[in-house]
């Protein structure tokens, strides 16, 4: 039978749809721009916020984007970096620390496996900058040249962790070395609005890292700021940092609008998703908190909670906020999929395991979170006492240093990380989680036996035996040795949360919980966590 006409038009119309609108998600660009040293108690949209910068521009991203509530980096710049770059945890690549800073920290290998180098994988013809701050190399004259061998087209920007003078600096421009006296800021973001000048039709991405908020807190042009008008010697800087990392932030945002307006003035504003972050909490000079041993350089919240703002056409139901958990190593994968590639784990040799998530679900609005837990780490060549890790759940967090302490809060009524759990009689949900968080982080570096030091003994006094639990896999009964029968046992998911709590385990029907892996612990008879599946 002949289709009618309207039929063949209809057909024809719904295919121009379909063509249109692969077409336009395929020329969506992508930006990430990254402040240096910025936590979230400066930015007046995060819960947290003390003294408030104006950022009128960074705001308008808000609306058109998700800001994530609980986003994790690295407590110093190099490390969060590699790992945005890589996908890689810090203990894969060797950079755990600044590189080139105190104490020193491996550079990451060029072999890594990189946004660019993938996206070039997937896509030839997608052009790839990064304008700014690079700092995973030392500023070596043979180095110079490693944005470009790691499938950049164009680098421009400073090699360094710190520039010692926003306004005289060594500029990098694909390998060639020259001195820049245009105020850092600003000749960042000159670059990125020639670079993208360039671009024609083809979707681009771009690596904006800004220098500025961070230290020296050189006074920014004149309307580039708001408030008083500051002096900018050296003295009045000492002596009043927090004004003029406010200045300098707000010269960072007056930037970042200027960026906008031109993109706009392209034509090429409502088709790039920005990503927009800090690297780190704030340093000392800036801090907001009374004791600045928890800011920037610490695995504590203060100096690893930063502002995360995904923003742009890729946002389903944008002005959300989301309380998932994340890492800035999830920018990885969800960079590589913005642009279409879905398959980019294929490209992963086994033995270069990437730890990146996706926040495409969440950006689609199909889920709420994408991770259990989230992670941070630093460790430095010459070591010291705030070497560690951390790693936390949706309300508990438990760090581990190096030389072998431990420390366990409860974010939820706890943010500031004042009361150290394992230093009190701890509840059968702190139990729970302590159990959960440091099973994970053990079987994540793949080191370490630390799940047995000293919890709750004044409380249950623990003794070193521990009860057989069977069958495993289980339906819906767990049975246990017949001397343990009325001996309390927790039963908490695989997320830390309790499921069972009490003396009567073996009598329980569990066939309700869903398929997974649950955690039992006796705290009549041990320390130990016996691991069950449900099948």
């Amino acid at each position: 039978m002949k289709k009618s006409v309207n039929q063949i038009r209809i057909a024809l119309l719904f295919s121009c749809f379909v063509f249109l609108q692969f077409n336009f998600k395929a020329q969506q660009n992508t930006v990430l721009l990254i402040a240096d040293d910025l936590g979230t108690d400066w930015c007046g949209f995060y819960e947290n916020y003390v003294d408030t910068a104006s950022l009128p521009n960074i705001r308008k991203l808000l609306a058109r984007g998700i800001r994530f509530q609980n986003a994790m980096s690295n407590p110093v710049c190099s490390a969060t970096r590699s790992g945005i770059f890589t996908g890689r945890y810090s203990f894969r690549t060797g950079v755990g620390n600044v590189v080139g800073g105190t104490g020193g920290s491996g550079q990451l290998d060029t072999a890594e496996k990189c946004i660019p180098k993938l996206l070039r994988q997937f896509n030839p013809n997608i052009p790839k900058a990064q304008v700014g701050k690079w700092h995973l190399q030392l500023p070596l004259t043979a180095n110079l040249l490693n944005p470009n061998k790691m499938a950049y087209d164009y680098f421009a920007g400073e090699f360094n962790g710190a520039i010692t003078d926003y306004y005289n600096w060594a500029k990098i421009t694909n390998g060639v070395n020259n001195t820049c006296t245009n105020y850092a800021t600003t000749e960042t973001t000159n670059d990125g609005i020639k670079w993208v000048r360039t671009q024609t039709a083809k979707p681009f991405f771009m690596w904006m890292a800004f220098n500025a908020p961070h230290t020296p807190y050189h006074l920014p042009p004149a309307g580039f700021y708001n408030g008083p008008t500051l002096s900018g010697t050296t003295a009045d800087i000492n002596n009043n940092p927090k004004k003029y990392f406010k200045a300098d932030l707000e010269a960072l945002d007056h930037e970042i609008g200027r960026l906008f307006d031109s993109l706009k003035v392209m034509n090429k504003f409502d088709s790039t998703n920005f990503i927009f972050i800090g690297d780190n909490g704030n340093n000392i000079l800036s801090a907001q908190i009374s004791n600045t041993n928890k800011a920037k350089g610490t695995i504590y919240q203060y100096g690893v909670h930063v502002p995360f703002i995904v923003s742009g056409p890729a946002v389903v139901n944008p002005g959300r906020v989301s309380g998932a958990l994340v890492n800035t190593t999830d920018i990885f994968a969800t960079v590589l999929e913005l642009f279409g590639d879905m398959n980019w784990q294929t490209q992963i040799p086994a033995n270069k395991p990437v730890d990146s998530k996706s926040l495409l679900p969440i950006l689609k609005n199909q889920s709420s979170s994408v991770r259990p837990w989230s992670f941070c780490e630093i460790f430095k060549t010459t070591s010291d006492s705030s070497d560690g890790k951390a790693i936390r759940n949706t309300d508990y967090k438990l760090i581990r240093f190096n030389y072998g302490g431990e420390e366990f809060y409860n974010l939820s009524l706890d943010g500031s990380e004042n009361l150290n759990l394992l230093n009190t009689a701890m509840t059968a949900a702190d139990l729970s989680n302590y159990y959960y968080l440091c099973n994970e982080l053990t079987n994540l570096v793949g080191t370490g036996n630390y799940c047995t030091a000293g919890v709750g003994v004044k409380e249950y006094n623990f003794v070193r035996s521990y009860a057989k639990a069977y069958p495993n896999p289980f339906s819906n009964l767990i049975l246990v040795d017949k001397e343990c029968l009325n001996d309390e046992f927790l039963l908490s998911d695989c997320l830390g949360s309790l499921v069972y709590s009490g003396t009567k385990i073996s009598e329980q029907d569990f066939s309700h919980l869903e398929k997974g892996v649950y955690l039992l612990m006796n705290l009549s008879k041990g320390q130990r966590v016996a691991k069950l599946i449900k099948d």
